[in-house]
């Protein structure tokens, strides 16, 4: 009995209709339970155990919308399915059970923020270019790039056969001979980051993704994550 609902109240779940109205179709005879018709109202079905049908059709309860903000360590792909049996990065979210799917992707080798959710309208909205969303990535890159090479990433470079929009890039710190760089931008080219150094002469050795908008990843330690609120999605378009 633990995880079973009465009748109506599943079949309003499932977004056919109000619980009132869920009556009136069981009083109808318009919903049966593994195949038989019912008219009893205060019957409990499992959901998952019971197969509940209305007009004839399978009906199922529309699932929580959830977000997720993961910080993605290296070796994950960010597919949900892998034919070299590499890990997932899906795997990673052990506490929710929502058929979840990464909005957008990050190299193998490419750590940092990554959404996950079910929410295919948020997925497109993220993702389409009319929306320009800032994402902002931490390179460590080979040597220091001068200044002029700075400012030619900060206008836009001719790659493969088209200029890249203005970036926002800084020096945060010099490691060695290397640097970190902070680059902005709101294109979604494959490998973009990593094709815009290289052109320069400043190939990227690590590469991490801190921020889409204003949503950074915090203190979310690598390879953890936590669940969004509606604030926190508003961010990511500011």
């Amino acid at each position: 009995m633990n995880n079973s609902i009465r009748l109506q109240k599943y079949i309003a779940q499932c977004g056919i209709a109000s619980r009132r109205k869920a009556e009136e179709f069981i009083s109808a005879g318009r919903v049966a339970i593994d195949g038989v018709i019912t008219r009893e109202m205060g019957i409990r079905v499992i959901p998952g155990e019971h197969t509940i049908t209305f007009d004839g059709k399978k009906v199922e309860a529309e699932e929580e919308l959830v977000y997720y903000l993961l910080n993605k360590p290296k070796g994950y792909v960010t597919t949900l399915a892998d034919p070299q049996g590499r890990p997932i990065v899906t795997t990673l979210i052990k506490t929710s059970k929502a058929r979840l799917f990464p909005v957008g992707r990050l190299d193998l080798d490419t750590e940092g923020a990554l959404i996950l959710t079910n929410d295919g309208d948020f997925a497109q909205k993220l993702q389409h270019p009319s929306h320009e969303i800032n994402k902002t990535y931490e390179a460590l890159v080979k040597g220091c790039p001068p200044r002029d090479k700075i400012t030619m990433l900060e206008r836009g470079i001719f790659l493969e056969g088209k200029m890249t929009a203005p970036a926002s890039v800084l020096v945060k710190a010099k490691i060695g001979g290397n640097c970190l760089m902070q680059i902005t931008i709101h294109e979604g080219r494959k490998r973009q980051v990593k094709k815009m150094f290289a052109f320069i002469g400043n190939p990227v050795l690590q590469l991490k993704r801190t921020a889409y908008g204003k949503l950074t990843l915090g203190r979310i330690a690598l390879g953890d994550y936590r669940q969004l609120n509606p604030s926190e999605l508003n961010k990511i378009f500011l």
